[in-house]
């Protein structure tokens, strides 16, 4: 079989038929009929590629660190007299020369609350100057007032902001709240194709959702609800293999962990996983007696094989004496 032409690599040394694979992405569309998981194929020189959204759960055990710089560029904190939480524009210090020097302004003094003019405006009117005689300023915020506030963002602006960095679960980066740990089991997704192995995976996530750890600190493990655990080498093609596993999440779902702290889980030992502990212990003493039993019938037979092996043995030193 020509593995370039006719199958599809699923790991190191693994195919499988194009046919197959198809017949399992038919399958696969049906159950996410009119939604964003269905995958799309084609084929290119020969190759047939499958390309779309990856369901990833997120089960992290220890907090990660998402990144602080966007569109390559970081944001610098304001200067000294100006708080985080005093609402200045981020975007306006992280681009130089975009602010003006504002103009010099002449700050009146606070207005006279009860007749809504000014103290000068008073004492002009008192003194029997008109307005034509003396030419008033507008009254203005002072300097301080408009460092302070800053100028809001646009739409536009948020928009491109937001559109280089993704939330996870609705987290978005925080200097309080830049180190957290990801609620166990919740999903996300994450835009492959068919031809990327589980490093490229890992790197297109963490990328997205601007993930400052390394990835190569982390791996993907496939969970069936039996208990089974089976972590993805770095050779396998984990959307192929979400296709050949099937679509449904309550059967298996794909889980980021950590490399450290993941571990597998054989079938065989699957099985005893949902079992209370009562339960494993009558089994343990269940197979206790088998292995007790087992025991006494290899001592039996023993014992007999070393009788006979004796009574030769006295038998042919008997036969020697005699001669």
């Amino acid at each position: 079989m020509d593995d370039g032409q006719d199958s599809v690599q699923i790991g190191e040394s693994k195919f499988i038929s194009k046919n197959t694979l198809l017949s399992h992405l038919k399958t696969y569309n049906l159950y996410y009929e009119g939604q964003a998981l269905q995958l799309r194929h084609r084929e290119e020189e020969g190759e047939l590629i499958v390309e779309g959204l990856l369901n990833v759960s997120w089960g992290l055990r220890r907090p990660i660190r998402l990144q602080m710089q966007d569109d390559k560029e970081r944001i610098r904190p304001p200067p000294a007299s100006t708080s985080w939480h005093s609402g200045c524009s981020l975007d306006a210090q992280s681009q130089k020369g975009t602010l003006q020097t504002p103009l010099p302004v002449k700050v009146t003094e606070p207005e006279d609350q009860s007749n809504g003019r000014t103290v000068e405006e008073e004492a002009e009117m008192e003194s029997g100057k008109g307005r034509e005689d003396s030419p008033q300023l507008l009254r203005t915020k002072s300097d301080a007032g408009v460092w302070r506030r800053g100028a809001r963002r646009s739409p536009s602006d948020q928009r491109r902001i937001r559109r280089h960095r993704f939330s996870i679960n609705g987290h978005y980066y925080n200097h309080k709240t830049a180190v957290f740990t990801p609620a166990f089991g919740t999903l996300t997704n994450v835009r492959i194709n068919s031809c990327m192995t589980t490093p490229q995976v890992l790197r297109v996530l963490f990328s997205k959702f601007k993930i400052e750890n390394s990835p190569e600190d982390f791996a993907l493990y496939l969970v069936h609800t039996s208990g089974e655990r089976v972590r993805l080498k770095h050779s396998d093609h984990p959307l192929v293999i979400r296709v050949l596993q099937g679509p449904c999440e309550q059967v298996c779902q794909v889980f980021l962990m950590e490399e450290d702290l993941g571990e597998e889980v054989t079938y065989d030992v699957a099985q005893y996983i949902k079992f209370e502990m009562p339960v494993l212990q009558s089994f343990i003493i269940k197979l206790k007696e088998e292995e007790d039993r087992e025991v006494q019938k290899l001592r039996k037979r023993f014992k007999y094989l070393h009788c006979i092996i004796e009574k030769q043995l006295q038998s042919l030193t008997e036969g020697s004496t005699c001669m």
